[in-house]
């Protein structure tokens, strides 16, 4: 067994488990768009990130590929993290603002504006569509092709697969693909429909991290009902 500190409490998670993984074991909320359980993890969306380290030595890894280690101090909701996720959601908004799993990350985490050029792209390229096809259909009809800002997804040569079997499970783990966002303002990147924007929790931080990481709220749960 390991032992670390993560937001400040002494846990204990078994050899070999990711932070991500401990993170979520007890109860501290991570968001990710590419990673899903019975997958590799690829650490593609960036969206996981968390603190590790303490003072001047501290850095951002991803949760769901960084192992958990003996006395490793982990924070997982500090402003540097809340400002990094805010930062990605942003880009993301910018590529692919249609993904209703998208829009809801970013009004949960009150992204109220997007400063970078439109896109309207229809992959975000967290590669979840790819590692579903060879992992678990056992397929491998579909991967990545080029570099940089040619990197897409597809088959090769853009030709029909024949091991392809329509099976529909890159559509099924598909970010962009769930749900799309029908906002009133075509224009604009942010939705907010579905944003909560008077919670009724403090939003004082103490110690620079967050002061609840109970997702849902309870609060927020009991002022619906």
């Amino acid at each position: 067994m390991i032992t670390l500190t993560m937001n400040g409490l002494p846990v204990t998670v078994e050899e070999g488990s990711t932070l991500l993984e401990a993170a979520r074991f007890f109860g501290f909320p991570i968001p990710t768009l590419c990673h899903l359980e019975g997958l590799t993890p690829y650490g593609a969306c960036r969206l996981c990130l968390v603190e590790v380290g303490r003072g001047d030595k501290a850095k951002l890894v991803t949760a769901c590929t960084y192992p958990a280690a003996d006395g490793l101090v982990v924070r997982t909701g500090s402003s540097r993290v809340i400002r990094a996720r805010k930062m990605i959601l942003e880009l993301l908004l910018a590529s692919c603002p249609q993904s209703k799993v998208i829009q809801d990350l970013a009004a949960a985490y009150e992204v109220r504006q997007q400063r970078f050029r439109q896109e309207y792209e229809d992959c975000i390229l967290c590669g979840l569509c790819v590692r579903m096809c060879e992992e678990q259909m056992r397929a491998k009809a579909i991967g990545f092709r080029g570099r940089g800002e040619r990197r897409s997804v597809g088959t090769p040569f853009d030709a029909p697969s024949p091991a392809c079997r329509l099976c529909g499970g890159c559509m099924y783990v598909c970010p962009a693909c769930q749900l799309r966002c029908t906002y009133h303002e075509p224009e604009k990147a942010i939705c907010g429909s579905c944003a909560n924007l008077s919670p009724p929790c403090l939003e004082k931080r103490e110690f620079d991290d967050l002061m609840c990481f109970m997702a849902p709220c309870v609060a927020c749960e009991i002022r619906k009902g």
